[in-house]
């Protein structure tokens, strides 16, 4: 007599599904916000880390050029005193030690290296031009020089760039390191400026900020100079573009944004 086949598995009991989890309270998720310090020396040393870890951050990026890039970050105490990367040190080995505290005039006050006075006194410039600016940041990244070359503003092409829609300038014409005063005026009120032949600089109310608008602006020169090489972009109108610098274009916005690169970098 063949062999009957074994008899398969009977069927499977329908399983109750398990009751879902309850809601976690909203006051008990976890969502960074900037700290507030009501101690200079605490802020200070704050301000110093996370300039630190913007320097390596930027370095990482491929920012760097020689000895061009700087970032500098107003000091909380010490009246027109800023900290910023010494000269021709190495952006990605940088730590908050290593950092120098330089007056208004480009004398070195804390630190054991040299400053490069002609790209600092742009910087002094423009903090002293926006009080409200408390770091500022210029570095030779390829995009952002490739579209100063173009002599353009960003394009309201993406919602990102619309972060900068009607919130940035161009220099039209070549202003080096002796032209400080004019970069300052040229950079009015706006968070970022492209630096004819030269590049970006942006500002911010927090390191974090101000980075965060050098790495925005630079992804937005590379997905302009992307789009016009493949065809004619289509930009967001104006209503459009002004809804979403709303959203994206607060210094607020710009600290969260660049908090996952951070913690790349944190010590």
């Amino acid at each position: 007599m063949p062999d009957q086949p074994a008899p398969g598995p009977g069927p499977v009991p329908a399983r109750t599904p398990e009751p879902a989890p309850a809601p976690v309270p909203v006051d008990r998720l976890r969502f960074a916000l900037p700290p507030v310090h009501t101690d200079p020396a605490e802020e200070r040393a704050y301000r110093k880390e996370r300039l630190a870890g913007a320097l390596r951050l930027f370095g990482r990026l491929g920012y760097e050029d020689g000895v061009a890039g700087h970032i500098t970050v107003r000091d909380p105490g010490f009246a027109d005193c800023h900290w910023v990367n010494p000269f021709g040190q190495a952006l990605s080995a940088l730590r908050a030690d290593d950092l120098l505290l330089v007056d208004g005039d480009g004398r070195v006050r804390r630190g054991a290296h040299r400053v490069n006075e002609l790209a600092f006194s742009v910087h002094a410039a423009v903090h002293r031009a926006r009080p409200d600016a408390v770091a500022v940041v210029h570095a030779h990244a390829p995009y952002g020089r490739a579209l100063a070359a173009l002599g353009e503003l960003l394009a309201p092409i993406s919602e990102e760039a619309c972060a900068f829609y009607e919130d940035h300038a161009l220099l039209d014409g070549f202003a080096g390191p002796q032209d400080a005063a004019r970069i300052a005026r040229a950079l009015g009120p706006y968070k970022a400026l492209v630096l004819r032949n030269r590049g970006m600089l942006t500002v911010g109310d927090s390191v974090d900020a101000a980075a965060w608008w050098f790495i925005a602006a630079e992804r937005a020169a590379q997905v302009q100079l992307i789009a016009r090489a493949a065809g004619k972009p289509a930009a967001i109108d104006h209503r459009a573009a002004l809804a979403a610098r709303e959203r994206f274009g607060s210094d607020l916005a710009a600290w969260v944004s660049y908090q996952p690169l951070w913690q790349t970098v944190a010590p």
